[in-house]
């Protein structure tokens, strides 16, 4: 089997989208700072771009977490992997995400850090898969509404691959 990228979106139309997300959380945060707390791996592309965009200070942080379960279902119960570097006590915290489909894992995560009781707390994320949702998710920030399907680039792989991509596109996978 081998497989096969189709455009699905450009980098084009990423990098105006980004610019749209930017500008309004530059509006909305007009004199304060906001601290972007990225989910590894997949989200760091989509963060970093944005980042650069933003035009109030921002401050960055990273967390690494794993859903339990058989691989391919989230349960919603998360493993921190890696936990925040600074505490979020008081911060305005945007949680940038590269895909959300089941929500599960984002719901839980979202608890945690509310937990930690931030100024406010909000969801950003490049793509969002809403007919997967299975977990009520509040999602303040979205790049693109996608159908369902296994997406790769700008930050998201299969099987570690694709990352770098610029766009995001549809992997398939033909007979040779």
């Amino acid at each position: 089997m081998k497989e096969r990228v189709d455009t699905l979106i450009t980098a084009t139309a990423i990098s105006k989208r980004i610019d749209e997300i930017a500008e309004e959380l530059s509006a909305e945060y007009a004199g304060e700072t906001i601290e972007l707390v990225c989910v590894l791996k997949g989200g760091v592309v989509f963060m970093v771009d944005l980042a650069k965009k933003i035009t109030v200070p921002v401050t960055m942080n990273f967390m690494d977490v794993s859903s339990y379960g058989d691989g391919t279902e989230s349960s919603g119960e998360i493993k921190i992997l890696m936990d925040l570097n600074d505490p979020i006590e008081g911060k305005n915290v945007i949680v940038v995400e590269d895909i959300i489909d089941s929500g599960r894992t984002l719901r839980c995560l979202y608890d945690i850090l509310a937990a930690r009781k931030p100024k406010s707390l909000k969801i950003c994320t490049l793509l969002d898969k809403p007919d997967r949702r299975v977990a009520e998710v509040n999602v303040d920030y979205t790049g693109f509404t996608i159908p369902d399907a296994f997406v790769v680039g700008y930050g998201l792989d299969y099987a570690q691959r694709y990352r770098n991509l610029d766009y995001i596109g549809v992997i398939s996978f033909v007979e040779e």
